[in-house]
C-alpha cells in the first residue's frame, strides 16, 4: 500500500489518471486490511481468560475500566466453563461496559456474574449483568453495539434483556446456557 501511494505521489503531476488508479488500489488494500484486522480482533481473547478463566478475566476488566466497576461473582471457585462460552461471555460484558463508558456518561458500573441451575430443564445458565448509572435511553439499532450483542447472545441459544429508560439506569442482562 505504501509503495502504491509513493508511486501515486510521484505520478500526481505527470500522469494524474495513473495516480488516481494507484490511489484507488491503495484504498482498496487499506479497506481489506482493516476488515481483516477487525475480523481477527473479534476472535482474540485476552491471555488471562485462557489462563485463569472467566471470573479472573472479568475481575481484570473491572480493575481497568474507564469508569469504576464494582464486580460481583457468585461462581464457585474452580468452576470450569466451556472455553467458547467463556470467550463469548467476556466479549459480551466488555461491549456492555464499553457502551456504558462511551454512550451513557456513566460514573459507576455494577458487573455481576452468576450460575443459575434450572433443574426441570436439567440446564445451568450463566447470567451476566452490567448495570450503569448513566443517562439511559439505550436502544437496539441494526448494525450497532446492542444489536450485535443481541445477535451474539441469541446465536449461543441465550437471551438478552435490556432495560434503559430515559434518565437511566441501563441494565443489560445476558443469559447463556
Amino acid at each position: 500500500m505504501q509503495m502504491d501511494l509513493a508511486a501515486a505521489d510521484r505520478q500526481l503531476d505527470a500522469d494524474p489518471e495513473h495516480a488516481r488508479r494507484l490511489i484507488g488500489e491503495a484504498l482498496t488494500q487499506s479497506k481489506e486490511a482493516l476488515d481483516e484486522l477487525r475480523a481477527l480482533s473479534r476472535g482474540f481473547a485476552p491471555p488471562i481468560l485462557l489462563d485463569r478463566g472467566l471470573v479472573a478475566a472479568l475481575e481484570s476488566l473491572a480493575a481497568r475500566g474507564a469508569v469504576p466497576i464494582r464486580f460481583h461473582s457468585s461462581v464457585p471457585a474452580g468452576t470450569e466453563l466451556p472455553q467458547e462460552l467463556e470467550r463469548n461471555a467476556y466479549f459480551i460484558v466488555a461491549e456492555a461496559v464499553a457502551n456504558a463508558a462511551k454512550h451513557a456518561s456513566a460514573t459507576q458500573v455494577d458487573l455481576t456474574v452468576a450460575l443459575r441451575r434450572v433443574p426441570e430443564a436439567d440446564r445451568t445458565w450463566l447470567d451476566l449483568t452490567v448495570a450503569d448509572d448513566g443517562r439511559g435511553g439505550a436502544a437496539v439499532e441494526p448494525g450497532h453495539g446492542l444489536a450485535n450483542l443481541r445477535e451474539r447472545v441469541l446465536g449461543l441459544g441465550g437471551a438478552l434483556d435490556i432495560t434503559s429508560p430515559a434518565g437511566g439506569p441501563t441494565v443489560i442482562a445476558a443469559h447463556l446456557p
